[in-house]
C-alpha cells in the first residue's frame, strides 16, 4: 500500500461560517511537493478527499497545512445548497489572493460543484486552473504535469465503473478509531430537489472483497469502527462473478461485521425505499452492527413527497419507521428534513412537524429549500415560498427537534451504555467522549483504565438535548 508511511494526520480548526474541514498530514519524506486540502458537505467528498491525498501521495506530495507553503491548493466541494457555493467561491477568491504573491500555486476546484460549474470557474469567474470531477481523481497526476503547458485544465467525464476500489485512502481527519468506507458511488433516485445524480452519476457498487479488505486492514491497525458510505446504501448490489451471485447490502452488512465482533460498523445513507426486512434483520443479528439507521424523510406530506419525488408517501414511511421498531426495538433514528419546498402550504408544514414526533428522531438535520439548477423541480416547479416563510417554518422544525431530543435523552439518564472512546472532550482535557451503538455523544471524566479505543461501560447521569453524560461503571 503505497500511503503506509504517511504518519496519522490531524483536523486543522477553521472559522465555522466555513462551513469545511483542513487537514494537514505528513507525506513521504522525498515528496518535494505540498498540496492542502478543505473539504466540505457531505461524508462522501470527506471520504473521497482521502482518496484524491493517496492519489497525490504516489505523486510525490505531502501534505500541508499551511496554505502559504502549498504547491497545490483544493477544494473538494458540495453543490447541494447554494450557501455551500457561495463560501468555495470566498474561499476561492481567498486563495487567489495568496496566489498573486506565490505565482507558482495550483488552485484547483474537485466534486460536485467542479462538476456542475465547470466552465463558469474556468472561463468566466476565472477563479481556478483545473476542475476535477467526482470520478475523474486518478487524472489528477496528469491535469497538474499539463498545467506546464500554460492552459488551463478539466475533466469532469462521469463514469459508469469507477469506485476507487484499488486505491487506499489516506486517512485524514483521523482520530485512529473511527473511519470511512466508500461502498458505492452515485444515484439514480433523482429526486426532484437533488443535483447529486447529475453531479455523481449512476450507481455502481463496488467489489465486496475489496470492502471486506479495508474493513479488516483498518481494524488490524487498531480502529474499532467503519461507516459504510454510499448516496443510497441500501441499493447496494455487485455480482460476485466467482460464485455467480449477487451480494445484497445485507450480505455486505454481514460480511464487514463477520470481520471481527470488536468492529463497530455504521452506513450512511439509506433510501426509505429500499431499506427491507432483510437489512433490519441482519442489523438486529449483530450486536457490533450499531443500532442506528439515517433515514431521510425530507417531507411528512404526501403531496410534498410526490412534488419531491422520493416515491413514497407520509403512511408508506410511517409504517416503515413502524417495521424498524418492530425489528430493532432499540433502533435510533435521523433524518433529513427541507422546509419550505415549492407550494409547501401550512397543513403541509405541520405534516413535517407531525412525523418528527411519530417517528421519534434522535436529531434531524434541517435544511430551507435551496433551488438547485438543473435539477426537475428548478425546470417544472416555482420555488415560490419566500425566504421568510422558509427560515421560520425551518426555525419551528428545528425547536420541535430540540425538544424531542432533550426528552429523548433524558429517558437515558440511569441507564448504561457501551460507548466507544473516540477521544478527550473539546471542553476539557480531563473529560472523553464516544458514542453509544445508537449515535448518541457521550461525555464522561478520563479513567486510568481506559484510553482512546477502549469500549467502557458508562452510567448515564445527566443530559441536554445534544448530550449525555456519565461515569464509567467496572
Amino acid at each position: 500500500m503505497p500511503t503506509e508511511e504517511l504518519q496519522r494526520p490531524h483536523i486543522i480548526d477553521i472559522p465555522e461560517e466555513q462551513q469545511g474541514a483542513v487537514y494537514e498530514a505528513i507525506g513521504h519524506p522525498t515528496a518535494t511537493k505540498r498540496f492542502y486540502i478543505e473539504s466540505y458537505g457531505c461524508a462522501m467528498n470527506f471520504s473521497d478527499s482521502e482518496i484524491v491525498a493517496s492519489i497525490l501521495g504516489t505523486d510525490g506530495y505531502s501534505a500541508t497545512s499551511d496554505i502559504y507553503e502549498a504547491d497545490l491548493v483544493l477544494v473538494n466541494t458540495c453543490s447541494i445548497r447554494e450557501k455551500a457555493e457561495d463560501t468555495v467561491r470566498k474561499r476561492l477568491e481567498y486563495f487567489n489572493s495568496i496566489k498573486r504573491t506565490n505565482k507558482g500555486m495550483i488552485v484547483g476546484v474537485l466534486g460536485c460543484m467542479a462538476e456542475r460549474l465547470k466552465k463558469s470557474l474556468l472561463e468566466q469567474e476565472k477563479l481556478v486552473d483545473m476542475v476535477v470531477g467526482p470520478d475523474a481523481y486518478r487524472d489528477l497526476p496528469k491535469l497538474i504535469s499539463n498545467l506546464s503547458s500554460g492552459d488551463k485544465q478539466i475533466n469532469v467525464l462521469l463514469s459508469r465503473e469507477e469506485t476507487y476500489a484499488d486505491i487506499s485512502p489516506v486517512r485524514l481527519e483521523s482520530n485512529g478509531v473511527t473511519a470511512y468506507i466508500s461502498i458505492m458511488r452515485g444515484c439514480d433516485n433523482m429526486c426532484s430537489f437533488c443535483v447529486v445524480p447529475y453531479t455523481r452519476g449512476r450507481e455502481r457498487s463496488r467489489d465486496a472483497h475489496t470492502i471486506v479488505k479495508e474493513a479488516q486492514d483498518l481494524f488490524d491497525k487498531g480502529y474499532k469502527e467503519v461507516t459504510l458510505l454510499g448516496q443510497n446504501v441500501d441499493s447496494y448490489k455487485w455480482l460476485d462473478t466467482s460464485k455467480n451471485s449477487v451480494v445484497t447490502f445485507a450480505n455486505l452488512l454481514a460480511m464487514v461485521a463477520e470481520v471481527d465482533p470488536l468492529l463497530r460498523v455504521r452506513f450512511s445513507t439509506s433510501h426509505p425505499k429500499d431499506i427491507d426486512d432483510e437489512v433490519l434483520y441482519t442489523i438486529a443479528k449483530y450486536h457490533n452492527i450499531c443500532k442506528y439507521i439515517h433515514l431521510p424523510v425530507q417531507s411528512g406530506s404526501s403531496r410534498i413527497l410526490e412534488l419531491m419525488n422520493r416515491s413514497y408517501d407520509a403512511d408508506w414511511y410511517r409504517s416503515k419507521i413502524d417495521r424498524i421498531y418492530e425489528i430493532i426495538p432499540e433502533c435510533s433514528i435521523s433524518c433529513d428534513i427541507i422546509t419550505g419546498f415549492c407550494s409547501e402550504t401550512e397543513e403541509d408544514h405541520q405534516e413535517s412537524l407531525a412525523m418528527i414526533d411519530y417517528a421519534g428522531y434522535i436529531l434531524s438535520y434541517m435544511f430551507s429549500y435551496s433551488e438547485r439548477p438543473g435539477t426537475p423541480a428548478a425546470r417544472k416547479l416555482t420555488d415560490d415560498i419566500s425566504l421568510e416563510v422558509k427560515n421560520r417554518r425551518l426555525s419551528e422544525v428545528i425547536e420541535r427537534q430540540r425538544i424531542l431530543s432533550g426528552q429523548l435523552n433524558k429517558k437515558d439518564e440511569g441507564k448504561n451504555f457501551e460507548v466507544l472512546i473516540e477521544g478527550l472532550s473539546k471542553k476539557s482535557d480531563k473529560q472523553m467522549r464516544g458514542k453509544t451503538s445508537h449515535n448518541k455523544v457521550v461525555i464522561f471524566d478520563v479513567h486510568p483504565e481506559y484510553k482512546i479505543g477502549d469500549y467502557a461501560n458508562v452510567y448515564i447521569t445527566s443530559s441536554t438535548t445534544a448530550t449525555l453524560f456519565g461515569t464509567i461503571i467496572q
